[in-house]
């Protein structure tokens, strides 16, 4: 899956116990805006791990407005859209964001 100019990427990393997010600039190759729930002002959510999710996901949110960065391609890699992945997309959907 990549993205394009018009719509860059959302990568997804999810581990046991963290998730990692950031959008990709495929045609250069290079990260514009990331996040992840290992960031200090995100260690107040630490209820459990799908709403944690869901903050990293607003979060990065807000960076790609900043940047105005408007539309997007999913890709969730392997993982299957339930549970923090879904989370983390109604995250991103809350600000405004489309893919």
């Amino acid at each position: 899956m990549f993205g394009n100019s018009n719509k860059q990427r959302i990568s997804v990393f999810r581990s046991n116990k963290e998730i990692y997010v950031q959008i990709i600039d495929d045609l250069y190759g290079t990260t514009l805006v990331s996040s992840s729930s290992r960031e200090k002002k995100l260690h107040k959510y630490r209820k459990n791990k799908t709403e944690l999710a869901y903050e990293v996901g607003k979060l990065l949110g807000d960076r790609a407005k900043k940047l105005k960065i408007q539309k997007l391609v999913f890709d969730k890699g392997k993982y299957l859209y339930h549970g923090r992945i879904k989370s983390l997309a109604e995250g991103i959907r809350e600000i405004g964001l489309k893919f």
